[in-house]
């Protein structure tokens, strides 16, 4: 199949390439006083490759593209909207809501700023990427990821299947109303973890922060630690193993917690019956 190539070309112009199909990028711009908006939308089966974008909604609707060596800066706004079966390696997204209600997107190697990153969104993967975002992947499933670094605040919230593995997460609320939830060998620091939560499971993870894991259902800890972690479980359903020390656990609702030691266990003030065991190992 024939494909068009570009090379090395500047686009500024309302939808400069709409609608284009088997393209090949390299070394474009798309930025300019002409200010036009949805340069690449509904194209077909284009690659991108050391690419700068400083245009709105670049990526809309497009279906199969790859994108490697690029940058999209913060004047970038909701630069992929509607998009499926994406590949981005080794490139910058930096401008507000990056993905959003798109299917089937990887990012591998990537630095990401972008507040409300990952709306909507179904069968998304990072891997070995960085990530600050105020909001992440809210009310989105079948998300995955690996050695990922990432600061935000409300993250995951509403998500649904998601596995994370070796990775750094410094939140705040991070997977409330969540369900069916794997996080394995890594840390996660935040306020008020995971409230709300049906099926999140805490595998050799290190866990950060006050008041985490409370009103969850089925909730599991295997091999973890905690610190600086207060009035922990509170009206939880948990099978919990954790090692070292915990500041206090207050009336889980049903389940055992084995644990090292703890500095106190509250069972008052209940607003319903609570059975959990707290069980020192």
């Amino acid at each position: 199949m024939e494909r068009t190539v570009l090379s090395h070309a500047q686009y500024d112009e309302e939808r400069a390439l709409y609608h284009l199909q088997h393209g090949d990028l390299e070394g474009c711009v798309f930025a300019g006083p002409a200010d036009g908006e949805s340069a690449l939308k509904e194209a077909r089966d284009i690659r991108l490759k050391d690419c700068c974008f400083s245009l709105r909604y670049p990526l809309w609707h497009v279906q199969g593209f790859r994108m490697d060596q690029s940058s999209m800066d913060e004047k970038t706004r909701a630069a992929i909207w509607y998009a499926t079966d994406g590949v981005i390696t080794n490139s910058t997204l930096g401008g507000i809501k990056a993905v959003r209600e798109c299917q089937r997107i990887s990012l591998d190697h990537c630095q990401v700023v972008s507040q409300e990153f990952g709306w909507k969104s179904q069968d998304i993967t990072l891997t070995d990427t960085q990530v600050a975002s105020e909001y992440l992947f809210l009310d989105s499933s079948d998300i995955r990821l690996r050695r990922v670094r990432m600061k935000g605040k409300y993250s995951f919230q509403y998500v649904r299947n998601l596995e994370i593995d070796d990775s750094i997460l410094d939140t705040k609320d991070a997977f409330w109303h969540t369900k069916n939830v794997t996080v394995r060998n890594s840390t996660v620091q935040g306020e008020y973890l995971a409230w709300y939560s049906d099926g999140l499971t805490l595998i050799n993870c290190h866990i950060i922060g006050t008041q985490p894991l409370c009103y969850c259902t089925n909730l599991k800890l295997v091999n973890c630690t905690m610190a600086d972690t207060d009035l922990a479980f509170e009206y939880s359903d948990v099978e919990a193993d954790i090692r070292g020390h915990v500041l206090s656990v207050k009336n889980p609702r049903s389940g055992r917690i084995v644990l090292d030691s703890v500095g106190e266990i509250i069972r008052e003030d209940a607003v319903m019956p609570c059975t959990g065991e707290v069980v020192l190992r």
